[in-house]
């Protein structure tokens, strides 16, 4: 139950006499952060009417018109001050009367505050009930200034509500006025309920004198915090002004968030999901569905198709949005998805086409590709022997690829495949109207516009004279190819990648944003023969449902309230703060609570590209490596890596205030780079036939616990051996573990560690050496370690892998003059003899005579001089 709700029981049972009410950040509230922004507005203003000086900036005045109360109130101590007052402090603008220039502030005040609906509906109920309505206001406006504040249709007449001003009374709220309310009304301190946002002078006073009191908190502690992080100012009042709209001031966002925030008073894990909803993705998705709704009104398009699984959701933001402007525009969802598009688009007489089809799936063997492409491995007696391979690497692409096309049968194969997936798709379409008017518009939360460019060619090869067009909430550089095909694609807060740090934040961690929109079911696959959608089953769990559930409430809750004011009257549309949205979906996610990472970094993604691979959004891998990280290794990370990288960084502490410092632009990413020039860790991978490949690098940072991190990832598909050289110069280090996951010849995936002394004493080192335990001296630049990736993971060769090193550094001089470390020392006789036996039985085991044979000719290898 809220606090209104309380007040509510309150005046229904009739168990007070009188209601008393604050007026400002109660009964009216501004569309600002914060009151004095309404100076920085003010002083916009009387610059563009020519009585304020042109030097004068809106921040600047804003001060000034603050300095100004401060002199006049310390000016008239034990009374309170007039805003004539307040004015007669304030240097004189030319010939300009005192009077207009009050007028001016009060005009602007009438035009930016409003009405607190939920206010006005106790308002109403005490009325009904015949319950006496006061207002006690700490204020400076005048009697006839604040009923000209006041004078609004939702409070009804004001002539039978008495109002207690601090000006009129000359005392405030913290200082005597309340001890004048209770003898004006000759009522006990019992019979009042008092609301207001003041925890002193609403609250804390009246309380000791017996007044009921019920705080209308204007903002919370979690509220307050997302405002930090998204840069608005909260308090105090010093900090400069915010951009503002002179027109429509911050559009209400800061308080209408603030009031759904309000309406939830629990700390659960469905709370967090609950008001990261309302207070994050509800106002960014009110104002892009608002703004699409425009879109489609202003060019009387009636109809928008929203994409499942996201369509669900965005096509009632959208009519909810419509409806309440009065706009005859419909969305409805639509089955589409990139894999059918892409499918239905194939080109089966290009082998590269073939390919980047393929690789377009993660981690699928060729049994499943197979699959989707309804071939039987009957079909392709060339790739009877790879059924199980995963297609981890680009030569098992092509050769796949290849096969798939080298022969007319199975490239017409192919093509009756594409085009009978195709006229599944059309049939959908035409099924659900999306192809009866002239115009095809998608409304999709966006990326690289890939569905709309694929559809567009769907439509062209099935001789359909239909362009489709797309209107997004962002897009990338990737959707300068849809625009280029003569597409139109727009996006809300970015469009074909510009602004860069809105497109780059949005479209490299999206997918908090995704499965908080999507519907609860599983992933588009096809379309049966009559057009109906074939979905995956869904891999959430209740816990997970129960909070994407409560997200989507929030946005609901948030969309409610903005358009309660829409219908209430003259309301702005929200696309005009599009900046300010923007900047509150960077901000979460960039720099994510810790509340929200504990949520939803258990959260579980699906790969939809006809993959079943099931992963989190905080992978345990990465969990492991926290202490190690640095915030430019989170910009390093890949997708497969970890899908939100801020979700990371807010797991820990230490990372997560320094990850804030790096975007609040406060200190440098290079900040955490050894001095001198950046240094790599680099690492190589030698293949069965004895050659090594080309060098991967991984920049070397020292995080805020003096640790280091570095990930590789090669793809190869007889890999036997690696080579790295950790920290990439001379330094003394400490490698705490180093973690290879590696695809086989078995089609597992394994996983190996060297984390111990008698892992490291069984190296082989090339210009460095072991000191024991699990420290090691490296020489040079090239100065690396060799890890027997295969044979410790027991198969012949490896076709791909992720490879992560944990480790501490301690730089030394490049100039090779540094002392190296006393008593460094080799592995001793009887580990070295234990090595190359433990050597040779691997190797027998996993190739036979052959793999011995092998090993051999890599010892030689090394005694010759590795890789440089």
């Amino acid at each position: 139950m809220t606090e209104l709700d309380h007040v509510h029981r309150i005046v229904a049972d009739r168990s007070c006499a009188v209601l008393s009410l604050d007026i400002f950040d109660t009964i009216l509230w501004r569309r600002v952060p914060r009151p004095t922004d309404v100076f920085a507005l003010l002083g916009a203003r009387l610059r563009a009417e020519g009585l304020c000086a042109e030097w004068v900036t809106d921040a600047t005045f804003r001060r000034m018109r603050i300095l100004a109360e401060q002199e006049a109130r310390e000016d008239a101590p034990g009374r309170e001050v007039s805003l004539f007052d307040i004015w007669r402090a304030m240097p004189s603008f030319g010939d300009t009367p005192l009077e207009q220039l009050v007028e001016a502030e009060v005009r602007l005040e009438r035009e930016l505050t409003v009405v607190d609906l939920d206010i006005a509906e106790v308002i109403k109920a005490a009325r009904k009930q015949d319950i006496e309505v006061i207002l006690v206001s700490d204020t400076y406006f005048t009697e006839d200034q604040l009923a000209h504040l006041l004078d609004r249709p939702e409070l009804g007449p004001l002539q039978d509500i008495r109002v207690f001003r601090s000006h009129q009374h000359g005392a405030g709220k913290a200082g005597g006025l309340w001890n004048i309310v209770l003898r004006d009304l000759g009522r006990s301190p019992e019979q009042i309920v008092h609301i207001g946002d003041n925890e002193i002078a609403d609250d804390e006073v009246p309380a000791r004198l017996g007044i009921r009191t019920v705080r209308h908190r204007r903002l919370d502690e979690g509220y307050e915090t997302l405002l930090e992080r998204e840069g608005e100012p909260v308090e105090p009042a010093g900090d400069p002004a915010p951009d503002l709209d002179e027109e429509y001031g911050d559009f209400g966002l800061t308080a209408l968030r603030a009031a759904a925030l309000r309406s939830s008073d629990e700390t659960s894990v469905l709370d967090i999901a609950w008001r990261y909803g309302a207070g994050v993705l509800g106002p960014v998705l009110t104002g892009f569905a608002e703004w699409a709704a425009a879109k489609a009104h202003e060019a009387g398009i009636p109809v928008l198709w929203c994409p499942m699984r996201e369509g669900e959701l965005l096509s009632e933001l959208i009519n909810n949005a419509a409806q309440a402007r009065g706009w005859a525009v419909e969305a409805r969802p639509v089955w589409l998805s990139r894999h059918v598009t892409s499918l239905a688009t194939v080109n089966c007489l290009d082998t590269d086409a073939v390919h980047r089809f393929v690789r377009s799936g993660y981690r699928l063997t060729v049994r499943q590709i197979l699959a989707v492409l309804e071939l039987t491995p009957g079909d392709v007696p060339g790739l009877a022997a790879e059924l199980g391979t995963v297609v981890d690497n680009g030569d098992i692409a092509e050769r796949i690829a290849v096969a798939l096309t080298e022969t007319p049968h199975l490239r017409n194969r192919l093509t009756v495949t594409v085009t009978a997936a195709r006229e599944r798709l059309i049939r959908s379409l035409r099924a659900a109207g999306a192809l009866d008017g002239p115009e095809l518009t998608l409304v999709d939360l966006g990326w690289g516009g890939t569905i709309q460019l694929q559809l567009a060619k769907a439509l062209k090869l099935a001789g359909i004279d239909l362009a489709p067009s797309g209107l997004y909430l962002a897009t990338n550089d990737r959707a300068a190819q849809v625009c280029l095909a003569g597409l139109r694609a727009e996006g809300f807060l970015a469009q074909t990648g510009e602004p860069a740090e809105v497109a780059a934040a949005v479209s490299r961690s999206p997918e908090i944003l995704e499965q908080c929109v999507n519907a609860l079911c599983g992933s588009l696959l096809g379309f049966d023969d009559d057009g109906e959608p074939m979905l995956a089953p869904t891999t959430d769990s209740p816990s997970q449902d129960a909070e994407h559930t409560a997200a989507q409430e929030g946005i609901r809750a948030f969309q409610q309230r903005w358009n309660r004011y829409v219908a209430n009257g003259d309301w702005p549309v929200l696309a005009g703060a599009r900046a300010r949205l923007a900047r509150i979906l960077v901000a979460a996610l960039r720099t994510p609570t810790a509340d929200e990472a504990a949520v939803f970094g258990n959260w579980l993604h699906e790969d939809n590209f006809g993959s079943s691979l099931i992963t989190t959004l905080l992978p345990d891998d990465m969990r492991r490596a926290l202490p190690y990280l640095a915030p430019g290794d989170l910009s390093d990370l890949t997708m497969r890596d970890a899908f939100w990288p801020g979700l990371i960084a807010a797991s820990d502490p230490g990372l997560a205030e320094m990850t804030g410092a790096i975007v609040a632009g406060r200190i440098s990413e290079q900040a955490f780079e050894p001095a001198g020039e950046p240094f790599d860790s680099r690492l190589r991978y030698q293949t069965a036939d004895g050659e090594w490949h080309e060098v991967i690098r991984s920049r070397v940072r020292i995080n805020h616990n003096g640790l280091s991190f570095a990930r590789f990832r090669f793809e190869h598909h007889d890999t036997v051996e690696l080579s790295i050289a950790v920290p990439g110069r001379p330094a003394i280090v400490r490698v705490d573990w180093i973690e290879a996951k590696v695809v086989g010849a078995d089609q597992r995936e394994h996983v190996v560690r060297w984390d111990s002394p008698e892992d490291f004493a069984f190296l082989h080192y090339a210009d460095c050496r072991w000191l024991g335990g699990n420290l090691m001296e490296f020489d040079s630049p090239h100065a690396a370690v060799w890890l027997p990736i295969a044979p410790k993971a027991g198969i012949p060769a490896v076709s791909s892998g992720q490879v992560s090193v944990a480790f501490a550094m301690l730089p030394q001089s490049m100039t090779g003059l540094a002392p190296r470390m006393p008593g460094a020392k080799q592995a001793p006789p009887g580990a070295r003899i234990a090595r190359l036996s433990g050597r040779l039985r691997r190797q027998y085991r996993a190739g036979g005579l052959g793999g011995v044979a092998a090993e051999a000719r890599r010892v030689a290898s090394r005694k010759l001089g590795g890789p440089s």
